[in-house]
């Protein structure tokens, strides 16, 4: 566990999503579930049998309520919370949340990249819903997005395991086939 999560999940210790005053303690709190994810402990796992490197529905569950939590509602999610999510994908070998966090991550990432290129986005609560399609509020063209916000999630994607569709074909969709030569090395054409 980082040193900075090992404090927050101490200083919380039945950890609550009501305990996020911000996107950075947000950002901390996400760190605890990687940790509980990598180790298969933690106060995300408490009561429940789980396993190391494994994501379940309760895992997916925590990221939604830190997402969502009252204090960020409105917010748009940070690059810290994006990179966060993405080392728990990087994290979990074995997954049983039948896709519920690909979609989160997806639509966090494309929350923080519309919201980073100064584009308007709904509430989290609205943009991370499961019952909101991501085509409905995403971006859909290249227009207004930043090249660099662009170019950090390709490193991010870039040489991972685990790719996750939606993200890769939301990223597609706004960069455009002309612009994808700027990331190289990122998208597999036969998606």
């Amino acid at each position: 566990m980082s040193a900075s999560a090992g404090i927050l999940a101490d200083r919380l210790g039945a950890f609550e999503p009501s305990d996020i005053s911000c996107r950075d303690t947000a950002a901390l709190a996400l760190a605890v579930v990687r940790d509980g994810v990598i180790t298969g402990e933690g106060p995300t796992t408490k009561g429940r049998v789980h396993f190391s490197r494994a994501l379940d529905a309760d895992d997916a569950a925590w990221c939604a309520r830190i997402l969502t939590a009252t204090a960020v509602e409105h917010q748009p999610v940070s690059r810290a919370e994006a990179e966060t999510l993405f080392e728990i994908n990087d994290a979990a070998a074995e997954r049983s949340d039948d896709g519920v966090f690909d979609d989160l991550l997806a639509k966090a990432v494309v929350h923080h990249a519309a919201s980073a290129s100064g584009l308007p986005v709904p509430p989290r609560t609205v943009a991370l819903s499961p019952e909101t399609s991501i085509e409905s509020w995403a971006p859909t063209q290249a227009v207004g997005v930043d090249i660099e916000v662009l170019q950090w999630i390709a490193s991010q994607m870039r040489g991972k395991r685990r790719s996750n569709r939606t993200l890769m074909r939301m990223v597609a969709t706004i960069v455009g086939a002309a612009t994808l030569p700027l990331l190289p090395n990122v998208f597999d054409i036969g998606m």
